[in-house]
Formats: C-alpha cells, structure tokens, sequence
C-alpha cells in the first residue's frame, strides 16, 4: 500500500526502467552500485557548458572563458562568466548561469560577514571551502537539487600568495596550478600539462605573460571563433582583477597563430631533409 517503490527496498532490484527511474528521481538514496544519479547529471550539465581556465602563475593567476556569441540587441555586459567575490578573489564557472548567481551572492555576503567579524580579508581556501560546503549540503538533502556548476576560484592571500581553487556539483574542492572545467575540459586539461613546466620556466625568465598566453593558446584549442569569443581576466598580488582587453587578446591570438604555423613549416623542413 505504500507509494514508495518497492525497488528502494530491496538489496538488489531488477535492472528494469522503473527501478532505474526510482533512483532517479530520489536526490538522496544510493543507487546498488553507489551512484547519485542526480549529482551525475549536474556533473554532465557542467561538461555541457562553456570551457572555463584558470592558470596559477608564480607573480599572477589568470582566469579565462569562452563567451557565448551574444545575440544583436543583447547587451554584452550583462553576460558575465567570470565575476569578483572580494576584492583579491574572482571566480569563473562552467554550466547553469542562474545557479552561478546564486553561488555568487552567497559567496560575496560571505567575504563581507567574514571581514565584519575577524577584521581581515578571506583567504581563497576559505571561500573555496564555503561555496563546496554550501554544493554539498545541496547534495544530501531531499526537496532540492544539486547546483549544476563547476567553479574555478582564484586570487591571492594576505602574504602574496597565490591560489587556485576548483568546486564541482558533488561539495569536493581541490587546489590546482592549472585546470579546465565545461565542454572538452579533458583535451584541454592535457594541453595544460603538456606546457605548464614550459610557461613556469618562461615566467622566471622574465616573460610576465607567460601565464596569460597559457591560459589562451588553452581556450583556442577549443574556441572555434578565435580572440571574438575568449575573455581573459588576471591578478597580481595587492591589485585587483583586471580584464585583458579586446584588441590584446587579439593581438595575443595573433602572436599564438603565427607561433603555430612557424612551428609547422620547422616540423615540414626538417621532414624534407630526411
């Protein structure tokens, strides 16, 4: 007589479309083989948005986006994938832009509780560890579903140190030198590894923007439509987020452009001379 399923009961149901659609639709019961179905489908909602990363650097962190083309009478503006918590710490996010907000708000009301109450700026793990708590809690309870977002946070400490965090759907944070998040975050997370130790190396020998070009010639793997749809945004220590402007990040897609194809015609000579 009772309404529940009475799949949810037994040990080992039939692997039948109800019982499938039963731990479906409950947030907080397991599925036999340890699953969240829910939470997995905010993990997908993530890999459906568009690539976000973020790149932590010796003297800087950078944070870039792929933007989405903004329609003819849409103000540009108001489209924001990256945005500031406090005055040393930015985030950017990949997957539902209304539930970013949310976060967002949360996050920011925080910063200021916290410089209210210890007379001193949040260091990054904190507010990291604020918004996994907040995405986990979202995890475990019924009557609500998961934030469907993936955030990258960084920014700087008082003592100039500086931080690069992740949050996923399931409540875990993690601190990272370099990371992408969204569509094709994998072939990109490999093109990071691939050249991170290399733009590290570059930082020390002088090139200030090593860490900014990383953080572009990332998004480019993926971007179809080039500089036009990428937004890049860094930090130094003691100074605010400042976003790289248009014309330099064309400019910088340029640079990477003619880079590639001189790497090209290298590889072609030295094939015709074998």
């Amino acid at each position: 007589s009772s309404s529940i399923p009475c799949s949810l009961f037994h040990p080992f149901p039939l692997p039948t479309l109800q019982s499938t659609m039963s731990y479906d639709r409950a947030i907080t019961v397991f599925s036999p083989d340890g699953h969240l179905f829910q939470v997995e489908y905010a993990m997908e909602a993530v890999k459906n948005g568009t690539t976000a990363v973020g790149v932590k650097g010796k003297k800087m962190v950078v944070l870039g986006v792929e933007k989405k083309s903004a329609a003819k009478l849409q103000d540009p503006r108001t489209v924001r994938k990256i945005m500031k918590l406090d005055a040393h710490i930015s985030l950017a996010f990949a997957g539902l832009v209304a539930d970013a907000r949310v976060l967002v708000n949360k996050a920011r009301l925080e910063c200021q509780s916290y410089r209210l109450t210890m007379e001193d700026s949040p260091t990054v793990e904190y507010i990291s560890r604020y918004i996994a708590r907040i995405q986990q809690r979202y995890t475990q309870r019924g009557g609500r579903r998961p934030f469907g977002i993936s955030n990258l946070i960084a920014g700087f400490d008082a003592d100039g140190t500086p931080n690069l965090w992740q949050t996923d759907p399931t409540g875990s944070h993690t601190s990272w030198k370099a990371l992408a998040i969204g569509r094709n975050a994998k072939s990109v997370r490999e093109f990071l590894e691939e050249n991170y130790e290399e733009t590290m190396s570059s930082e020390e020998k002088g090139q200030d923007d090593a860490a900014i070009k990383l953080a572009v010639k990332a998004l480019l793997e993926v971007v179809e439509s080039g500089s036009k749809n990428i937004e890049i945004s860094y930090m130094k220590a003691g100074e605010p987020m400042k976003t790289l402007p248009k014309d330099q990040v064309e400019e910088l897609c340029k640079v990477i452009e003619a880079e590639k194809e001189a790497e090209k015609s290298k590889k072609k000579s030295k094939k015709s001379k074998k």
